[in-house]
């Protein structure tokens, strides 16, 4: 009884894992850091999503892109107005988005804790994207150079 018991435990165990272990989606996402004197109006970010040295790698898929955000209590703004363009379909996209990082009282929106901030904005929920090519990403504020930004990134999931 106690044998059956154990092969019982061993076959679900098994399962669980075949099941587990199932050909899913890829996720793909590019981070860069930003300098610590701030983002500089001119410096435009240029994120590839895959490695193109991989001989294996999605080229075009139909899912959402995100801009992710990451940012401290020294952010002197309560927006980011972005700029993103990505090739697709054999053109080129560009979104601009005005990104909202607190309420009308002041108070930081987004996921985190501490002085750092992380916000996820989904920019085209059926984007074609070329992930072979890079996502190019700047700030279009009206100043030379934005402090208090860590971290611009990019994905598709």
């Amino acid at each position: 009884m106690k044998r059956l018991f154990h092969i019982i435990i061993a076959i679900a165990t098994l399962s669980v894992a075949v099941v587990s272990c199932s050909d899913g989606v890829r996720d793909y996402s590019r981070w860069a850091d930003l300098p610590r004197e701030g983002w500089a109006y001119g410096d435009t970010l240029s994120l590839t999503l895959v490695d193109t040295s991989l001989v294996e790698n999605d080229s075009l898929v139909r899912r959402p892109l995100s801009l992710g955000l990451m940012h401290t209590n020294d952010y002197p703004y309560s927006n980011l107005w972005i700029e993103v363009t990505y090739h697709g379909d054999g053109m080129y996209y560009r979104d601009t988005v005005n990104v909202t990082l607190a309420d009308v009282y002041g108070r930081w929106l987004g996921s985190g804790f501490g002085a750092n901030y992380q916000h996820l904005i989904e920019l085209n929920p059926r984007a074609d994207i070329d992930l072979t090519r890079p996502v190019l990403v700047r700030h279009i504020m009206r100043v030379d150079t934005l402090r208090g930004l860590d971290r611009v990134g990019v994905s598709v999931l």
